[in-house]
């Protein structure tokens, strides 16, 4: 495995990693992953020397800027590896989904400013950027004061955000037409919040991703950002606020197709009780095979196809139009839905050695997708507002990434 060594001071030196080498990494950490399977459930949070491995492995530093020594991955490129990392294991993939999303971050920011706040290519970032919490205009920044739910990887987290509502001298700020609460982004250091044990779930158990508060922390002007404005870097990776979502979609295309293998594996010996015949002979197994595979390759397709045609554009500079805006958002949701549509049915198709949590990967692949599908990116409250957009419907619900 090809890895950003380590200097004598503990320092990763940062030389560059192209996006070959990082899917290579990703790769080569599948047995390691999965060996790690149990462990990293019942810890619900990845332990340190996943973290580290995942790390050293470049697996954090997708997006950092090419003129930082980072690859910059396409947003395709972005899938294909978070897709790998997610077949070994769903919690480090959803980890390195998130938390690899220090550089688009930092393309938000002066240059010099995410530099000092990612002073290395492997930083993690954690955090929820929708507002759930409060930032009071101050001198040269502002106080953040809030709790918010969903930190995956804060545990292993470098850098932590919190979206809020601006408030000045007591009253929130609005902006915009309609005018609507002003939503800044805050970025500062994991060890300035308070992160509270609450990830206990039904799946993605691993990833850690418990609630997390601030009291009276002070963030500098120069370490926020709105999504809602122009990014400070011009490359295509920065040219639209959404190009850090489709790697979110690489997770249940990843694990439906380690269900589809694994079960394809498992029948190979597996005997039916009373009629004593291998699964594999029999026309249900076959055909629960083949419709997995026909939903998960087409969900597949769709994505890949949405979101390259959107890069495509965004490298030309080029508008986009609702159907481009539609289909991007509507292959993640796809997505989510078909990887888990896929991996129930072969679920019931294994049948009652299924739903042993430690005699194979059959119960948490299902506990994942029930959980995944509950992102607010891809449930299906989302299609009310693609599909008003679609129509040119007169009242469209507002979303800020749409």
């Amino acid at each position: 495995m090809t890895t950003a060594s380590t200097a004598a001071s503990g320092t990763p030196a940062e030389r560059p990693l192209s996006a070959s080498e990082i899917y290579a990494n990703a790769r080569a950490l599948s047995s390691y992953l999965r060996d790690k399977a149990t462990e990293i459930d019942e810890a619900r949070r990845l332990p340190e020397e996943v973290a580290a491995r995942l790390r050293d492995a470049g697996m954090f530093r997708l997006m950092m800027p090419k003129d930082w020594g980072g690859p910059e991955l396409s947003t395709v490129e972005q899938v294909e590896v978070v897709e790998e990392i997610s077949r070994a294991n769903p919690s480090a993939g959803w980890c390195v989904m998130i938390g690899c999303d220090s550089g688009f971050y930092a393309g938000y920011l002066d240059d010099a400013a995410a530099r000092k706040l990612y002073p290395r290519l492997d930083m993690a970032t954690a955090g929820m950027v929708f507002p759930g919490g409060r930032a009071d205009r101050v001198e040269g920044g502002y106080r953040v004061n809030g709790q918010w739910a969903f930190g995956s990887g804060i545990t292993h987290a470098d850098v932590v955000s919190a979206g809020c509502v601006v408030y000045e001298n007591g009253t929130p700020v609005t902006a915009g037409t309609p005018p609507r609460p002003l939503w800044r982004i805050m970025l500062a250091a994991a060890s300035a919040y308070e992160v509270q044990d609450t990830w206990h779930t039904t799946g993605l158990r691993g990833t850690g991703s418990n609630d997390y508060r601030a009291s009276d922390l002070f963030v500098p002007e120069e370490r926020s950002f709105s999504v809602l404005e122009p990014a400070r870097r011009d490359a295509p990776l920065w040219r639209c606020n959404n190009t850090f979502l489709p790697k979110l979609a690489a997770v249940p295309l990843g694990v439906a197709r380690a269900m589809i293998d694994h079960v394809a594996e498992t029948m190979q010996n597996k005997v039916e009780t009373p009629g004593m015949k291998l699964y594999k002979n029999l026309t249900r197994v076959q055909t629960a095979i083949a419709d997995a595979e026909m939903i998960l390759g087409a969900a597949r397709a769709y994505l890949f196809s949405a979101v390259e045609r959107q890069w495509r554009k965004l490298e030309k500079n080029e508008p986009l139009t609702a159907k481009d805006r539609a289909d991007f958002w509507l292959s993640m949701v796809n997505a989510a839905h078909s990887g888990r549509q896929a991996i129930r049915m072969l679920f019931d198709a294994v049948g009652g050695s299924a739903i042993y949590a430690h005699r194979g990967p059959f119960d948490r692949y299902l506990r994942d997708a029930e959980t995944w599908c509950q992102h607010v990116v891809v449930q299906r409250r989302v299609l009310e507002a693609i599909g008003g957009m679609l129509l040119g419907a007169d009242d469209l619900p507002w979303h800020p990434f749409l």
